[in-house]
């Protein structure tokens, strides 16, 4: 089975799953495109399903999407809705990137937008 997103205005609206066959028949008197998509891609790269580790296939449309995610019809690329303004979308893989590296030291951090840091998650009880 394939994923179709339905896109209006660069947005998407909906995902399903289906064969392609289904849109010869699917009558849709809605506006917008029905694009298939990967439910195994991510950030331009194509993951085994089973292992989540790269496959080495090839990647379709950079990320799978869901609704609300946006659609660059010049790029044919699905990506998230941008997470904080001070974010920056990396066309290579299009996926945000904050303007400080998340630290690589195993520790869990939310993004503190106002300070433009990452801050440690700590337990809260």
């Amino acid at each position: 089975m394939s994923h179709f997103a339905k896109v209006v205005d660069g947005i998407v609206q909906q995902v399903i799953v289906a064969e392609p066959e289904f849109f010869d028949l699917f009558i849709d008197d809605t506006p917008g495109d029905w694009i298939q998509c990967s439910y195994n891609t991510m950030g331009g790269v194509h993951y085994d399903p089973e292992t989540r580790e790269p496959d080495g296939g090839t990647p379709l449309r950079y990320n799978y999407p869901g609704p609300g995610f946006h659609y660059d019809e010049e790029f044919d690329a699905f990506y998230e809705p941008k997470p904080f303004e001070s974010w920056v979308l990396n066309t290579d893989s299009f996926t945000w990137e904050a303007p400080v590296p998340y630290p690589d030291d195993g520790v869990d951090y939310y993004w503190d937008e106002k300070n433009q840091s990452w801050e440690e998650i700590t337990n809260v009880n």
